[in-house]
């Protein structure tokens, strides 16, 4: 049986808009229309679809971001945001991941890019409580998929809590692919619920080379529940430096061996 999944999508023009209102943050609807060169309708149109996914927040005649520290935006919402960036890290990392190898994957939506990437290979063995993950990789029937019991978060489409720490640590795999809610100036990794933490904390035990794949919206983002940091993985893949300005990355040297920048040779 084929699933198909229908992914909704955001023009280069809106994701523009998000990334200009989370830089700058309250923007009048007629300062994007200024930026852009197109009517104060036009943008209504656009913000409008920004806040019915949940992106942006209509405020007095212009958007504010949607940035919650206590609680993570819809799992559709986050999927269309920074579309181009995730789509890059999925196809790097593909790149790097040899048919016949096992792979832990986390929650999340870049990790989901990911295995969407990896449709194409062969004879994976794929351990996950990602939902979204296994139905993309579930396309090859050469493929074994591992998941957890127990409850599906909805509707993020995910299992959380002991048994899927249990089933992680079953496992001794090639790759772990895991992404995070947030990564703090001092590099710590944050995320929205300590189940997450620990679900991530797992697979970083339980892999032979670890892979943090974030977009740099992450570098700074607010969540409650911390564990782990810039210094655990192996491998760390973004869609492009962060500002150090704002975002100095740590000072341990042996990070910048591990960054690779989606498209790049390492630095």
């Amino acid at each position: 049986m084929n699933i198909r999944m229908n992914m909704p999508s955001i023009t280069s023009r809106q994701q523009e808009i998000v990334d200009l209102v989370r830089v700058n943050g309250f923007t009048p609807v007629e300062k994007l229309a200024e930026h852009f060169a197109v009517t104060p309708q036009t943008i209504r149109r656009d913000v409008n679809g920004l806040c019915d996914a949940n992106l942006l927040r209509r405020k007095h005649g212009g958007a504010e971001y949607v940035d919650s520290p206590a609680v993570n935006l819809p799992y559709g919402s986050r999927r269309i945001s920074n579309l181009a960036a995730k789509q890059a890290i999925g196809a790097y990392v593909a790149s790097q991941i040899p048919n016949h190898a096992s792979v832990a994957f986390g929650i999340g939506t870049t990790p989901e890019f990911v295995a969407r990437a990896m449709v194409n290979h062969e004879d994976l063995t794929i351990v996950t409580n990602n939902v979204n993950v296994a139905v993309a990789l579930s396309a090859n029937p050469s493929n074994r998929i591992v998941m957890p019991g127990g409850v599906m978060r909805l509707p993020d489409l995910d299992f959380l809590g002991p048994q899927v720490e249990e089933m992680y640590r079953s496992y001794r795999v090639d790759f772990g692919v895991f992404g995070v809610g947030g990564i703090e100036p001092d590099g710590t990794f944050v995320d929205f619920d300590r189940t997450e933490v620990l679900a991530r904390m797992a697979i970083l035990e339980s892999c032979r080379l670890s892979v943090l794949v974030a977009d740099t919206s992450k570098f700074g983002r607010l969540a409650p529940a911390s564990g782990g940091g810039l210094a655990d993985p192996d491998m760390i893949v973004l869609d492009s430096l962060p500002d150090l300005a704002a975002h100095p990355l740590p000072a341990e040297a042996a990070i910048a061996d591990r960054i690779r920048i989606a498209g790049e040779i390492a630095i």
